[in-house]
């Protein structure tokens, strides 16, 4: 495992981190800022923080040149994720599609597939959101019921889904249907990418709890999707969506690591706050996290190794997944430790504001589900890791 970068590397982190601090608003670094400010205006803040990266040539790091990247190493990669991290840039308005469609076309799309898809979404001129779960298909996706039925060249695409992020911005949809009649599980599932503003889509908002609408369902009546936009070949959806899900849950731990450290950082200045640094169960629990947070860097320093050396993570990413997931949630856990019954109170902490912290202490409750449940990680660790029998 290597754990340093090339002196080519650390020029790049420089001359990354001299730009953010000459183009990020300083209210951007505020935590509570974008917990405050309406979901459209949000969006489209982080659109145009986009567009202004990939115009500075900071998007698409590792991407080859022929498709719009910089052609920069795996290194540049997780240094640019860390920097970012660091700075408190917002997420990207197009992180679903730049971090996992783009990947898996580059990797098996066709020709074709490639120029129409990487460019404009690196432009942020086409933003894309991703439709696998279904009313009947959350955690068991192979039970996916919307169908594709194949006329000339083209699939006559009808059916559901749900928690789609970015459902109500998004201009496409990467998504799984069913396009072999009578197939059953994993068999006879494909990957088509559907025009989201055609007529027989409608995407409706979900309202949550808080008021805002982060997801949405999505409805196909009879919309077209041509067979040319599918993508890893007709029936061999699953394979490719299994692909897409490694580069989800192998995404880089740096980046995460780095968001971390800072909410770690928070809670340890909470507690001294409440003048709760001296006690020793909390001490010893902040100290926990605090091996387990250096745990999850080194490991994002070892995958990063093995893709340098052109390794194919496969089902080891469930291994990145669980790992994040579980120390992301077991840190909030310590947050709610720390606040107690006020943890439930608009300001917990008189003169400190953990509006943010609130949130995402709630929002750790969902990480060990979506993108693969704990437990169904566990499950291929077990099995196409460790070869264990089922």
């Amino acid at each position: 495992m290597d754990l340093t970068f090339t002196p080519q590397e650390e020029q790049f982190r420089s001359e990354l981190r001299s730009w953010l601090d000459a183009n990020i608003p300083q209210e951007w670094r505020e935590p509570v800022f974008w917990e405050r400010i309406p979901a459209d205006e949000g969006f489209e803040l982080r659109r145009d923080w986009e567009r202004r990266k990939a115009a500075a040539g900071f998007a698409g790091i590792a991407w080859p040149t022929e498709y719009g990247g910089r052609g920069g190493t795996p290194g540049m990669k997780a240094i640019y994720d860390e920097e970012m991290a660091l700075a408190s840039a917002p997420e990207s308005a197009n992180a679903l599609g730049l971090t996992f469609l783009a990947p898996t076309v580059m990797a098996i799309g066709t020709e074709e597939q490639k120029r129409d898809i990487i460019g404009p979404m690196l432009r942020n001129e086409v933003i894309w959101c991703q439709g696998f779960s279904e009313p009947g298909a959350g955690s068991d996706l192979a039970a996916l019921r919307t169908s594709g039925r194949l006329e000339g060249d083209e699939f006559v695409v009808n059916g559901q889904k749900i928690w789609t992020t970015n459902a109500m911005h998004g201009d496409k949809l990467f998504t799984l249907v069913r396009t072999e009649p009578g197939s059953q599980s994993h068999r006879g599932i494909s990957m088509l990418l559907i025009d989201m503003h055609q007529e027989g889509v409608e995407a409706r908002p979900l309202k949550q709890i808080s008021g805002a609408s982060e997801f949405g369902e999505v409805f196909f009546t009879d919309a077209r999707v041509k067979v040319s936009d599918c993508v890893g070949g007709v029936g061999n959806g699953w394979k490719t969506a299994m692909m897409l899900l490694s580069f989800e849950r192998g995404a880089s731990g740096i980046s995460q690591y780095a968001n971390y450290r800072r909410g770690y950082d928070q809670i340890v200045a909470a507690a001294r706050v409440l003048g709760r640094d001296t006690d020793p169960t909390l001490r010893r629990e902040l100290a926990s996290r605090l091996v387990e947070l250096e745990c999850l860097r080194y490991h994002a320093m070892h995958v990063l190794t093995q893709v340098e050396q052109g390794h194919d993570l496969g089902s080891e990413s469930s291994i990145t997944k669980l790992q994040w997931s579980e120390t992301y949630q077991k840190l909030f856990e310590t947050f709610d430790h720390l606040l107690g019954v006020d943890g439930v109170l608009t300001s917990p902490v008189e003169g400190l504001d953990l509006s943010a912290l609130q949130h995402e202490a709630f929002w750790t409750r969902s990480v060990t589900i979506w993108g693969g449940s704990s437990q169904v990680q566990r499950n291929i660790v077990a099995e196409r890791v460790l070869g264990l029998p089922r």
